[in-house]
């Protein structure tokens, strides 16, 4: 008997055991929680009914742990002296509920915001003397 359908196997980075073995169309869960944090490289190789095959390879990172963020030191920075560094780690969590404290990293206010405050501050002292001491009685 003949199989009507071409049938795909799954392999992640240089496994020689297949992940699974599936007929197509399938749509399924691909389930990273049990791989490394890092690259990987998902082999997917067809197989027609002919017995053909032919190989796709999709790159893709894994990042199931905690995020960590780090303020005050980007990569490749030339540093000296005492750096004060603010630094964060949070998890997804189950995915089932959101959680509000610890998800967001608390960032300082960035030098161009604190240049437009201080013009705008000294433009609004400079309108309010000149209209307040600029009005004839």
């Amino acid at each position: 008997m003949r199989k009507e359908n071409s049938s795909v196997l799954l392999f992640i980075d240089d496994d020689t055991a297949p992940l699974a073995e599936l007929e197509t169309p399938i749509v399924f869960d691909f389930d990273t929680s049990k791989l490394t944090d890092g690259e990987h490289v998902l082999r997917i190789v067809s197989k027609s009914t002919e017995g053909k095959e032919g190989i796709e390879k999709i790159k893709f990172t894994v990042k199931n742990g905690p995020t960590v963020n780090v303020e005050g030191l980007r990569n490749n920075d030339i540093v000296d002296g005492v750096l004060p560094l603010m630094i964060n780690a949070y998890d997804t969590g189950n995915q089932k509920s959101f959680l509000i404290v610890g998800s967001e990293t608390p960032r300082t206010v960035p030098v161009w915001m604190w240049v437009i405050i201080i013009i705008f501050t000294g433009w609004a002292a400079y309108y309010g003397i000149t209209y307040f001491y600029g009005m004839p009685y």
